[in-house]
This record gives structure tokens, sequence and C-alpha cells, in this order.
């Protein structure tokens, strides 16, 4: 029986995926991040395992408040380090006709096997991904999080040649990705993709950098503020949509 390595629920999110979601959130991260606020869940150790039916269960308690549109929500960490665990647990949301989204940045995305077939399969049970961009340029990319963006990019592809609903979600970082240039680039990728639906902008916060310090960690980005209002709307102006 496969168990998930679990980090942490929440019963009730409303811009994880359409309508009113139920967060999963998985252990377990490779890249790192500079700007992290769940740097918590890094580490993939934890006491707190659980099937996919007992996760499902607990979340269909909450079922009369998803309306048409909700469902449940995984998210990271990275949850693709936990493939075997998510195909398990989508395929038997869909047998109980629960709407599936995957939060994912898709680091650990190969075209090699056995990596590639579990991720066809998985989706065959997967409704929408919202996938994070951290930085169009690999360069640049790699100073942020430790690790290219190429299989990334071709993850993403991947996801508009299938046929697979995708939001894209990228973090607006002041003097790391707020530079018109890297917007623009990022804009013209996404132009790429043909399932694109939806581009999220999401400001940069330091809500999460008590718990570098509470982890001993320290934080690459102290002093960094967050983007002004004014740069926020020129990113949204450059790369928002919704169709």
């Amino acid at each position: 029986m496969i168990k998930g390595r679990i980090h942490s629920l929440e019963s009730f999110g409303a811009v994880d995926g359409p309508g009113i979601r139920y967060l999963i959130f998985l252990k377990g991260c490779n890249m790192r991040c500079q700007y992290c606020h769940n740097v918590d869940t890094w580490n993939p150790e934890t006491d707190n395992l659980m099937t996919a039916d007992e996760l499902l269960d607990k979340a269909e308690r909450f079922r009369s408040y998803w309306g048409k549109e909700g469902g449940i929500t995984v998210s990271g960490g990275e949850a693709l380090l936990q493939i075997d665990f998510l195909i398990d647990l989508f395929r038997k949301a869909h047998e109980r006709g629960i709407n599936t989204t995957l939060d994912t940045s898709a680091q650990p995305f190969t075209r090699e096997e056995p990596f590639f077939s579990k991720f066809n399969e998985l989706l065959k049970y997967t409704d929408l991904v919202m996938l994070d961009i951290k930085h169009i340029d690999d360069e640049e990319h790699k100073k942020l999080t430790g690790h290219t963006n190429k299989n990334i990019l071709d993850c993403a592809r991947y996801l508009s040649d299938q046929g697979i609903k995708m939001w894209i979600r990228h973090v607006l970082v002041p003097g790391i990705t707020d530079k018109d240039e890297y917007l623009i680039r990022t804009r013209e990728f996404i132009d790429t993709l043909k399932t694109v639906t939806k581009v999220e902008v999401l400001p940069y916060h330091t809500l999460g950098a008590y718990k570098w310090k509470e982890l001993g960690i320290p934080y690459k980005l102290e002093g960094v503020e967050p983007p002004t209002e004014d740069r926020i709307q020129n990113a949204k102006k450059i790369l928002e949509f919704k169709k």
C-alpha cells in the first residue's frame, strides 16, 4: 500500500486552482529557491504518512463547499518527487469524481524512464497543472534555485503538446526576476504554449523568512523588499492573461 509523506493539509483553499480546493502539501524538494516560504518542506522525512484513501476521505468531508469547479490540489515541496503516490491519489480521486490539480515546479521532469511513463500515467488523472516558472534564464535559474530550467521548460512544452490545461505562476522578485527583459522573455515562452489559460504574477514576500531562521538556514534574500505596486502592475501587464 503506497503512502504519501505529508507535510500539511488545508481544507479551504481559494487561490490554488479553480473553485474551492482541499490542499495537500507533500514533503521533499530538490530545489533551493532563495525566496522559498515553505523551507520546512525540503526535508522528505516525516512521521505523517497517509494513504490516498485516507486523504480523500478527509477531503470529501468538505465536498459541499467545492461547487462545480472545486476539488483537491496537491502541492509541496515538490509533489512529483512522490509520483507513485500521486498516481494512486489522482486515480482514486477521479474514481470518486473529484477534480485534480497538480501544483508543481516540474524540477524532477525527464523524458527518461521510468519517470516518463509514470508521468504519462499521472496525466490521465490530472485536470489542471499549475506550473511555477521560477526564472526564464537558465543561468539565473541556477543561481536562484540550484538547478537548470531546461527540463522544466521542456515539461511545459510537453504538457502543451499533450493538451493538458495549465496555469502559469511566476514569482516577482526585485533584482532577480523583476526585469523587463526577463518578463518579456517569459511571456514570449508562454505564448508558444497552446493550453495555458491563466498566468499569475506572485509578488515576492518575506512571510516565510522566519522558518529559515528557525531551521538555522541563512536567508539568502535578507534585505530584499517586496516589489512596489508599480513594478507589480508592470509585470501583470506583461505576463497576465486569462482565457
